[in-house]
């Protein structure tokens, strides 16, 4: 029976999927340079015990959640463009959930961050610079309700 090496997870083995209507898999829009974002913090309220000056108590408070920012090269016909496009335009932010998931030397997933509620606050495209030969980059920044943490 041979044993197999546990490796090391790397950071650019990943994936992104966003979920059309919340529920369909968005199959071309995949792909992104980084992700970050990945962080959940729980906040804390201090509460000064009467006749007791030596210290104070720190309870849990609430959770709270930063954005989800993503970037990846300039992208022309993409439904995720479509889309990001006719919510900043329109003003109207229909929720939706995406999908990070961290891939394996096999392209099988290890862990994956699921953000739910998402709706985008930022899109912004890089400076446009005749004097730098550097790749056109999209920057896409989510705000969500909440995230679940998956790991497998």
């Amino acid at each position: 029976m041979s044993r197999e090496i546990i490796k090391n997870p790397l950071g650019f083995r990943f994936a992104v999927t966003f979920f059309i209507g919340g529920i369909l898999p968005n199959l071309l829009d995949l792909r992104f340079k980084r992700v970050s974002g990945l962080a959940v913090k729980a906040g804390t309220s201090t509460i000064n015990e009467g006749g007791q000056n030596l210290y104070s108590h720190r309870v849990p408070d609430r959770v709270e959640y930063g954005t989800l920012t993503l970037e990846r090269g300039f992208v022309v016909g993409s439904l995720l463009n479509i889309e990001l496009n006719d919510i900043l335009s329109t003003a109207e932010f229909p929720t939706s959930n995406v999908l990070v998931t961290l891939l394996n030397e096999n392209k099988l997933p290890l862990a994956g961050w699921l953000f739910i509620k998402t709706f985008p606050v930022r899109w912004e495209t890089s400076d446009l610079d005749a004097s730098q030969e550097e790749v056109v980059i999209d920057t896409i920044e989510l705000s969500y309700s909440s995230m679940q943490v998956l790991r497998i």
